[in-house]
């Protein structure tokens, strides 16, 4: 069984109303949306697609871990074993919850493929800094299209200018992941056979869009 801090990080297919996949989230952040009563989750039992709130899905705990053990990852919680959900569904009628790709180090590693922006070199992490595009001496700001990869020699040849004035350019323009870029989903696993219904091949290698 798979140590809680792995579990937690494990992957999570979501539906919208109309059991159409919009995103891949992590099973932590699928709990936070259970136990907001803005989503439901979906499971298989013997070839059939059941619904359950959370409610329902911590009472059937036990069974599950009786009859299905095998066939789950398991959080400990304070009292019991709980089966980490494979897929829920968003409900609410209400503005769909907000999924924001955190701004930090790994995730705009990840985004740029650990290439430099400038020159298109792939590098170690330990080789790369985080450039601003807009220098913060002229008014750039952390954001997700200010914020690219850059190798040490590139970024001390820009300095504090803008790229234009360096006589450099970006190899593409920065934008905002729509999920995170360091999850590679490995769907070839049993966990995520249940997906398949709700997912035809080209999902399989494209980014899920809402």
């Amino acid at each position: 069984m798979a140590t809680l801090p792995v579990v937690l990080n494990e992957r999570v297919l979501v539906l919208n109303r109309g059991y159409a996949a919009i995103r891949v989230i992590s099973v932590r952040e699928a709990f936070v949306l259970l136990f907001r009563q803005v989503a439901e989750v979906i499971a298989v039992n013997q070839g059939r697609y059941e619904v359950f709130d959370i409610d329902s899905w911590l009472e059937i705990a036990e069974l599950q871990r009786m009859y299905e053990r095998g066939d789950h990852e398991w959080i400990q919680c304070a009292r019991q074993h709980v089966a980490a959900p494979r897929i829920i569904r968003i409900h609410s009628t209400n503005r769909q919850p907000d999924f924001h790709v955190k701004l930090n180090r790994r995730n705009l590693f990840a985004r740029d493929g650990h290439r430099c922006q400038y020159c298109g070199d792939r590098f170690a992490t330990s080789e790369l800094s985080i450039d601003h595009v807009v220098p913060q001496s002229r008014g750039g700001v952390n954001t997700w299209e200010n914020l690219v990869c850059a190798c040490v020699a590139c970024n001390s040849r820009k300095g504090s200018r803008k790229p234009e004035q360096a006589g450099m350019s970006l190899v593409r323009q920065p934008k905002q992941p729509r999920r995170s870029p360091d999850r590679s989903l490995r769907l070839g696993r049993q966990q995520y056979e249940a997906w398949k219904v709700f997912l035809n091949e080209a999902y399989w290698t494209v980014e899920l869009h809402d």
